[in-house]
């Protein structure tokens, strides 16, 4: 069964649009392909799609070796704001861009809303 890329690309524009302090979201494989991206326009999708597989399986592998279980999501917060990265299923990694002034627990219950959504295209 083929995965339905334009729906998941909507499903990403209509979460960047509409969520407050959202500046752009991927989903990628866990080879680092990119599914449906919508992010920031001097952004490379293919080159954010194979950091953000990289990021996620090295932080799953630090996860194991310092004994702290599976990783739910891996958190990077610098002066111009937040990348978060999510699991997706098996077959796809979540990832959001967000300004320094987003709230993080509204930003957290909207990452969890929309990967819901987005899990319901990949099945």
């Amino acid at each position: 069964m083929a995965i339905n890329t334009e729906k998941l690309g909507l499903i990403l524009q209509n979460f960047v649009a509409a969520t407050t302090d959202v500046q752009g979201a991927a989903l990628v494989t866990p080879d680092g392909l990119p599914l449906a991206t919508s992010l920031p326009g001097a952004m490379d999708e293919e080159r954010v799609s194979a950091m953000s597989a990289s990021m996620l399986s090295l932080g799953e592998r630090i996860g194991i070796e310092l004994a702290r279980g599976t990783v739910d999501r891996i958190f990077v917060e610098g002066k111009k704001g937040f990348g978060i990265l999510t699991g997706c299923g098996e077959d796809a990694v979540f990832l959001v861009l967000a300004s320094e002034t987003a709230k993080q627990g509204v930003l957290m219950l909207e990452i969890k809303r929309v990967l819901a959504e987005l899990k319901l295209v990949l099945v």
